[in-house]
């Protein structure tokens, strides 16, 4: 999780919407219509009260790639990076024909650069983009957890669920995989909020219930930080692919993870670097109302 002492963008009132198999992110450009605080993002991302989405994703600068992004989850916290956020981004600059199909581009987030390609459509609404997610690392230090807290195999003990084996995994973003022996959305519901918040992670974590569904394929639930069960996340199924991988449980190459909103394909060598790739709908384009930008402005 990113401090809000980083100052927070100024962003015009236009917006694009799409989602990644339900994962569904808001994209903005840097304006003067609104200051992207945590309430105004609270309010602009709530169900009813708001656009409604799963996330914001800011272009607020070219950068040295042309392409400076943030993100901001629905309790309004900055992150580091989201999978689908980025497809999502890339889906907006094909749309508007600011990248090429079949033409690699790079795009600033979360302090790297990420190489992605828009593949071509997919359907009227739609659009299939690759993302090189890079190199994941495993382990404590890459989530920066408290090792303190965690148990001497690494796991995390709980005083109800006892002591849950689970990986530890950064793909520019942290994640807590836990291979379930009874996985299901029960489990997710249980051990989701327990581990998102647990004491070992001062920054949170994101968390995947996962297991082996055949030859190459995962099942995964996902329970988000700062936003709890989601129906996909780019980054968890790279995540949960990493510790399937780094465990043995499949081989390197092609994995797909299969959630409740569907299927992402990701590609993970023996080194551990990763790549992303899956669909992404076109919802809709619009504008905050001047009314709706000055209630967040708190006028």
């Amino acid at each position: 999780m990113i401090t809000e002492g980083a100052g927070r963008p100024r962003l015009g009132g236009d917006f694009y919407k799409a989602h990644g198999l339900g994962n569904d992110y808001l994209v903005f450009e840097g304006g003067v219509a609104w200051t992207a605080t945590t309430e105004a993002v609270k309010a602009v991302c709530h169900r009813w009260r708001g656009v409604g989405s799963d996330g914001i994703v800011c272009r607020t600068g070219e950068g040295a790639t042309g392409h400076a992004l943030r993100m901001f989850n629905p309790d309004g916290s900055e992150f580091e990076r989201s999978g689908n956020g980025l497809r999502v981004f890339a889906a907006y600059l094909a749309s508007r024909g600011q990248v090429t199909q079949d033409e690699p581009f790079e795009v600033e987030v979360g302090g790297d650069v990420v190489r992605m390609e828009v593949l071509g459509r997919r359907g009227p609404a739609g659009w299939q983009v690759r993302v090189e997610m890079g190199k994941a690392e495993v382990g404590p230090d890459a989530v920066d957890a408290d090792e303190g807290q965690l148990t001497e195999g690494g796991g995390i003990r709980h005083s109800r669920l006892g002591e849950l084996d689970v990986t530890l995994v950064s793909i520019g973003n942290p994640h807590c995989v836990y291979f379930a022996t009874r996985p299901g959305v029960e489990i997710l519901r249980e051990v989701g909020p327990i581990l998102t918040n647990h004491r070992a992670f001062p920054r949170g974590i994101n968390v995947q219930v996962a297991r082996v569904a055949g030859p190459g394929r995962l099942r995964v639930g996902v329970w988000e930080r700062g936003v709890g069960e989601t129906s996909a996340s780019g980054t968890s199924a790279c995540a949960a692919a990493v510790a399937a991988v780094h465990r043995g449980l499949v081989e390197p190459g092609t994995v797909e993870v299969e959630m409740v909103g569907g299927t992402l394909e990701v590609e993970v060598t023996e080194s551990l670097d990763v790549r992303l790739q899956g669909p992404v709908e076109e919802v809709y384009a619009g504008s905050l109302t001047d009314g709706f930008c000055r209630v967040l402005a708190g006028e």
